[in-house]
């Protein structure tokens, strides 16, 4: 009888333990981590899941899309409540979804929305409307001449995002003559190189260029670069968006006219508060009437708005919301 007991305490004991679940852990993949914006996104995410319990483990890509699927499949044998990607390309990402689901395993996708897949929300800002902040303030500075759009690849949705806000701005004024579309491109990574090399023959080409919208404040900066060698640099508006910090030196140098600047801090927070609730079993969605198609389904999301950073503005935004301090950028 008392071998029983002790056998009925140890019993016990294990479906006590089985049924106090440990530290809801989260698995966020990671693009890259190479510019400042990336950094803080991971930082201002940690920081958030730890605040709330949980633990992350986090796998940087270094924007190969092959490596990442592998970190993806590292990241579910392991077994992580929840799956955070920030995807190097869409369409890998989705294969990434699909072996995450099979585990029943939840999956946010992370800024970068990632299509024709099963996953269960959406975090980002809204891309389209940060498009058409980018064209809006240029268009109100320069409403005739000539443009140049800059886009990011056409493996990342956020690239078509920005597209479309652009041209809800630029395609009446190109209707009506008033401006002039002498390139349109998406270049294959969001690097400062692959903008710098696109640039240069369409300077060479010899007209006149008024602004240059690019996808984010790296496409922007190698923009820049191939002004800069023409002696076109500040004589030319040029917007981006992420409000790194080379960009809010280039804005205040005069050689950019705008970036967008993201909530990072919003976006890490709601990203994490949803991976804990659906860690825990519950719907981050609760209560939410806003979904996005991303062609399998109607996705549950979160969508901020990034604001305009100028040279008149930059301590009343970054600066002030803590984003970036001012000795590092006049350091």
């Amino acid at each position: 009888m008392k071998q029983f007991h002790v056998i009925f305490q140890i019993l016990l004991v294990l479906l006590l333990l089985a049924g106090c679940k440990q530290q809801p852990e989260i698995g966020l993949l990671m693009d890259t981590t190479a510019r400042e914006r990336w950094a803080k996104d991971r930082d201002s995410f940690v920081k958030k899941v730890n605040e709330l319990g949980g633990s992350v483990t986090v796998k940087v890509a270094d924007s190969d899309a092959s490596v990442q699927f592998q970190q993806g499949l590292e990241l579910i044998n392991a077994g992580v409540d929840v799956l955070v990607i920030i995807p190097v390309d869409m369409t890998v990402a989705a294969g990434i979804v699909k072996m995450a689901k099979k585990q029943n395993i939840p999956v946010i996708s992370y800024d970068r929305l990632i299509k024709d897949s099963d996953i269960d929300f959406y975090v980002s800002t809204d891309n389209i409307n940060v498009g058409e902040q980018q064209a809006n303030f240029l268009t109100t500075v320069q409403p005739t001449g000539n443009y140049v759009l800059i886009g990011g690849p056409t493996s990342d949705n956020n690239s078509f995002q920005l597209h479309l806000g652009w041209m809800n701005v630029l395609q009446p004024l190109i209707d009506k003559g008033d401006i002039k579309l002498i390139s349109h491109q998406f270049v294959k990574r969001w690097e400062p190189e692959d903008a710098y090399v696109m640039m240069k023959p369409i300077i060479a080409g010899g007209q006149e260029i008024n602004a240059v919208i690019a996808g984010n404040d790296a496409l922007a900066d190698g923009v820049i670069r191939a002004l800069q060698e023409h002696g076109l640099a500040g004589k030319v508006l040029v917007a981006g968006q992420d409000a790194d910090i080379g960009a809010i030196r280039n804005i205040i140098l005069g050689n950019q006219t705008i970036t967008v600047y993201k909530p990072i801090e919003s976006l890490a927070f709601n990203a994490a508060d949803a991976a804990i609730k659906m860690a825990k079993g519950k719907n981050p969605s609760e209560n939410m009437g806003f979904t996005v198609n991303n062609g399998h389904r109607l996705v549950p999301a979160i969508l901020l708005n990034g604001q305009v950073v100028n040279k008149q503005n930059i301590r009343m935004t970054v600066i002030s919301e803590g984003f970036i301090a001012e000795q590092e950028i006049f350091e």
